[in-house]
């Protein structure tokens, strides 16, 4: 009972503590705790016992991004609960536990959707606006994770009225965190900015950190997305700045999977602006990070960059290759969040093949996606590639090639903003050097 008075009571400090004397101290009451559990689970425990250290536990394992032992203990008490703890807090706690674990590790997995849906029916049934909040937060990750961006705009919209009602400076990080990277994705750069420049405005208290319960700094993905926003609004120069600080910022906090996240958006950054020399760099700190902590989507994200960077050195058939392995990878998993950037990694490979057909297949695909799943942020560089891959082909028409771009310059009426022109030409000065010095066709095809 001594460990689980003190998890309860001091477990969440890990995000203010800043020594390692302090992170030492802490480390080995955690060591206390997983021992405790293992008895509590045991053959001579009590798992009455072991379910609320492991409640208690969830919260504190995500801070501290263990992952893997948030997974196990979840699902160890949650095969534990007795006919008292269900639809009660405890379980509510256990499945987001397990919910967000398991969608960082493996995927936007079916398992973690039934766990986080599970979780947010429990908070909407006790009736508190923060326990909803806090599993609202997780599932809107869930399904941006999924390539459903649109369910994951609507989840974000609730979390913002939630924490207008609520009030208090993590709910508010969360919120404007979560609206931004929505409303970032789905082509409303200004209103995204705006959200995302207010999330690094608050300061919540370290104690209470998004991460206790999203699973990562909600600040740190907001400075990742900003730096993206602003990449896409023509300010290259201030997005690289801004990529570098929140990855530096992400280091301080040791907290693995909030590390991988700034790098892997910075990345996306640096290939955007064609700053190979940085993006290989952190390309190796992103595949270090995230194989050593057993976080596979970010593993796979990494190869599919070095790919990428393939194709920029003049491999061009290993980067055709590689990326479709990762892209198919990845929609097994299923994790779709970068998976659009690297499709037109892919398709811009396939122009410097003269592999047009298969490119223009793909293309076309992708756009339809595109629109049918609401991550419009990449349609205008969709369109100019497509404009390529008609240019390029056997029956290539400067008339069709030039006009089908003014439809990422005109964008439907659906999407509320114009595409500013400086988003539209990223990748059009790098497409034009592949077409021109790709090698000979007949060696390719």
């Amino acid at each position: 009972m001594h460990y689980l008075r003190w998890v309860e009571e001091s477990g969440l400090e890990w995000p203010a503590l800043s020594s390692a004397r302090q992170r030492t101290l802490h480390l080995d009451g955690m060591a206390n705790v997983r021992a405790a559990l293992e008895w509590s689970f045991g053959p001579r425990g009590k798992s009455r016992i072991g379910v609320r250290l492991a409640t208690a536990a969830a919260p504190v394992f995500l801070s501290m991004s263990l992952l893997v032992e948030c997974h196990r203990w979840c699902s160890e008490a949650i095969l534990a609960l007795d006919d008292v703890d269900h639809d009660g807090r405890a379980e509510m706690h256990l499945q987001a536990g397990l919910g967000v674990s398991l969608m960082f590790m493996r995927g936007g997995t079916d398992e973690a959707r039934v766990a986080l849906e599970r979780s947010f029916a429990i908070a909407e049934q006790l009736g508190s606006e923060l326990d909803q909040l806090e599993v609202l937060g997780p599932l809107q990750m869930f399904h941006l994770r999924r390539g459903e961006f649109r369910t994951a705009l609507r989840y974000a919209e609730r979390c913002s009225r939630l924490a207008e009602a609520l009030n208090d400076q993590t709910s508010a990080t969360l919120a404007y965190s979560l609206m931004g990277i929505s409303l970032h994705l789905s082509g409303e750069l200004n209103s995204a900015r705006t959200a995302l420049e207010a999330a690094l405005l608050s300061k919540p208290h370290p104690k209470n950190t998004t991460a206790n319960y999203l699973g990562f700094d909600g600040r740190i993905l907001a400075g990742a997305i900003l730096a993206r926003t602003l990449c896409l609004q023509g300010l290259q120069g201030e997005a690289i700045e801004r990529s570098m600080a929140t990855v530096e910022e992400a280091k301080t906090l040791n907290h693995p999977l909030t590390h991988c996240i700034a790098l892997v958006w910075a990345v996306s950054v640096f290939l955007w602006a064609d700053d190979v020399d940085r993006a290989e760099t952190y390309i190796e700190e992103l595949l270090r990070t995230a194989e050593r902590h057993s976080l596979r989507p970010y593993s796979v994200v990494g190869r599919g960059f070095q790919h990428d960077l393939d194709i920029r050195k003049g491999d061009v058939f290993a980067g055709i290759e590689g990326l479709r392995n990762c892209v198919r990878e990845l929609r097994a998993t299923p994790y779709e969040l970068l998976n659009t950037q690297l499709v037109l990694a892919l398709l811009e490979g396939l122009l410097a093949a003269k592999e047009t057909e298969g490119a223009l297949a793909l293309c076309d695909e992708t756009i339809n996606a595109v629109e049918a799943n609401g991550d419009l942020c990449y349609l205008p560089e969709l369109m100019h590639v497509r404009a390529g891959i008609v240019l390029v082909g056997p029956h290539g028409d400067d008339r069709q090639a030039t006009a089908i771009p003014m439809r990422s310059a005109e964008p439907p009426k659906r999407i509320p903003h114009r595409f500013p022109e400086t988003s539209l030409s990223i990748g059009v000065g790098r497409r034009s050097a592949l077409v021109g010095t790709a090698v000979d066709a007949a060696s390719l095809l």
